[in-house]
C-alpha cells in the first residue's frame, strides 16, 4: 500500500486543486480527442513547445499540457487518483513507478512496447534505465530522459596533485582527494552535501549491496558491503575532505569550486548547463566530467543509479490510445534530441546521443559511459521514505556523534518499520498460495 502524504485537514482542498485540474478527457469542442498531460517542473514548461509538431502530425488529437511544481506533484497526483480523476498521461520520476504501480492507477504497457510499437522496445533504450519501468514483471512507465551522478572536477587541482586523469578505483579517489586538499588545506577535496542520499547509495551499490533484502522487506544496510561504503564515506567528512553542510547551507556551490575551495562534486546532468551558465568563460576550461570511480580498478566505471522521469498512462484515462500517440512522439530519437535542447535533460533512447549535440561534446561524454553502468533503485512503493532515511541517520555518524554500526542499526530499525505492511501483505499472499 503506498503511503499517503496528505493531511485529513488538507485533504479537500488539495483535492478540489487536482479534480479542477485533471479530470478525464474529453472533447476539445472542436472534434478532436483531448489528451491531458501533467508535466513537472521545468519540462512541464518546456514541453509545450513540441506540442504544436505533435498537432500537426496527430490531427485528431488536441495535447494538453498543465505544468506541476516538481514540490507538490507527488501530492497532486495522489489525490488525483483518490478523487478517481487522473490526467490521462504525466511524467513521474521512475522511483514513483512501484508506488503508483502498487495501488492500481497505471496502465500496463506489455501490450503496447516492444513489436507493437513503432519504436519505444527495451532494446532501444540504457538497460539500466528500461528497468525502473518494470514492477512485479510488468511495464508501466516508458524513459523520458535520464538522470544519474558523475564525478565533476578541477582538471588543474587533480594536475597539480599529481595525476594525469580522473581517478578509477576508491584507492586513487582518496590519494587525490587527500593530495588537494594538502594543496589547499582551507579548502576542500569533494563536496558530498549531507541532505543527499544519492551519493552514500551508489557508493551501497558500487560495494554489491542491495540495500534491501528478503524480497525487499528488511532493509540490508547493515551487511558488510554497505558498511564498507558509509565507512569510506564518513571517513572524508572526519579527514575534512568534504564538508558537513547540506547543500542549502553552502551557499553558491558554483562560485566555490570556481575559487578551487571544492575540486569535485558527484553530480548530474543538470549541472551541465549550470556550470556553463554560473562559471565565468575563462572558468569554463577548469572543469571536467568522469564516470565514477569503482571500489577496484577492473570494476570501472563503478555503478552509479538509473534516476530520471518516465511517462505513464492513467487507468482511469478514457484517451489511452491517443496519450500513447505521446508517448510514442516524445520517445523519438530527433525529438528527444530537441527536448535536450530545450531543457538539458539528458535523452533516454541511445539513438538521440547520436546527435551532434551530444556526441561532440566531450564533458557528456562522462554520462553516456557511465549510463552503461547504472542500477535501479529497489522497486518497493516505500522507497522514497527510505531514501529520506539514509540521510537522516547517517549525519550523526559524519558529525561523530555516534558509531557507524549503531547509525546503520537505527537505519534498519526504521526501515524495517517502514516495510512492516509489505512483510504482511506479502505473509498474506503466500498463506493464499500455499497448498
Amino acid at each position: 500500500m503506498a503511503r499517503l502524504p496528505l493531511a485529513l485537514t488538507g485533504l479537500a482542498g488539495a483535492l478540489a486543486i487536482a479534480l479542477a485540474g485533471a479530470g478525464c478527457s474529453a472533447g476539445s469542442g472542436d472534434g478532436r480527442e483531448t489528451v491531458r498531460f501533467w508535466g513537472m517542473g521545468r519540462e512541464g514548461e518546456v514541453v509545450r513547445d513540441l506540442v504544436p509538431e505533435f498537432e500537426r502530425r496527430n490531427p485528431g488529437v488536441r495535447l494538453v499540457v498543465q505544468q506541476i511544481p516538481w514540490t507538490s506533484a507527488h501530492e497532486k497526483l495522489l489525490t488525483a487518483v483518490m478523487g478517481k480523476a487522473p490526467p490521462d498521461l504525466a511524467q513521474l520520476g521512475n522511483t514513483w513507478i512501484p508506488e503508483f504501480a502498487a495501488i492500481n492507477s497505471l496502465e500496463p504497457l506489455d501490450g503496447r512496447v516492444g513489436a507493437a510499437s513503432s519504436g519505444v522496445s527495451p532494446g532501444n533504450y540504457f538497460s539500466g534505465v528500461w528497468e525502473p519501468n518494470v514492477y512485479e514483471g510488468r511495464v508501466y512507465g516508458v524513459p523520458w530522459y535520464v538522470d544519474t551522478r558523475v564525478l565533476f572536477y578541477r582538471q588543474d587541482l587533480l594536475a597539480r596533485a599529481g595525476f594525469r586523469g580522473p581517478p578509477r578505483d576508491w584507492r586513487q579517489w582518496h590519494d587525490a582527494m587527500r593530495r588537494i586538499k594538502a594543496l589547499h588545506p582551507a579548502g576542500f577535496a569533494i563536496l558530498l552535501p549531507t541532505n543527499e542520499w544519492e551519493q552514500i547509495t551508489l557508493l551501497g551499490i558500487q560495494q554489491g549491496s542491495t540495500l534491501l533484502c528478503d524480497n525487499g522487506t528488511r532493509g540490508c544496510f547493515r551487511g558488510p558491503p554497505f558498511a564498507a561504503a558509509v565507512r569510506f564515506y564518513v571517513g572524508l567528512f572526519q579527514e575534512k575532505l568534504a564538508p558537513i553542510v547540506s547543500y542549502t547551507q553552502l551557499g553558491n556551490a558554483y562560485q566555490e569550486f570556481e575559487r578551487g575551495t571544492i575540486a569535485m562534486w558527484m553530480t548530474g546532468p543538470w549541472n551541465l548547463g549550470e556550470f556553463r551558465r554560473r562559471l565565468p568563460p575563462a572558468g569554463q576550461g577548469l572543469w571536467m566530467t568522469a564516470p565514477l570511480p569503482a571500489p577496484r580498478e577492473e570494476g570501472w566505471p563503478g555503478a552509479s543509479f538509473a534516476g530520471g522521469s518516465s511517462l505513464a498512462l492513467f487507468r482511469a484515462s478514457r484517451s489511452k490510445d491517443a496519450a500513447w500517440k505521446v508517448v510514442e512522439f516524445l520517445s523519438e530519437p530527433a525529438v528527444q534530441s530537441r527536448f535536450y535542447a530545450l531543457s538539458g535533460d539528458l535523452p533516454a533512447r541511445t539513438a538521440a546521443w547520436e546527435d551532434a549535440s551530444l556526441a561532440r561534446d566531450p564533458k557528456a561524454r562522462a554520462f553516456r559511459e557511465q549510463l552503461e553502468n547504472v542500477a535501479a533503485m529497489p522497486r518497493v512503493p516505500e522507497w522514497e521514505q527510505i531514501a529520506q532515511k539514509l540521510a537522516e541517520r547517517l549525519e550523526p555518524a559524519i558529525r561523530g556523534r555516534q558509531e557507524v554500526d549503531q547509525a546503520l542499526a537505527l537505519l534498519d530499525a526504521d526501515v524495517d518499520q517502514i516495510l512492516e505492511k509489505r512483510r504482511w501483505m506479502l505473509s498474506r499472499q503466500g498463506a493464499r498460495n500455499a497448498p
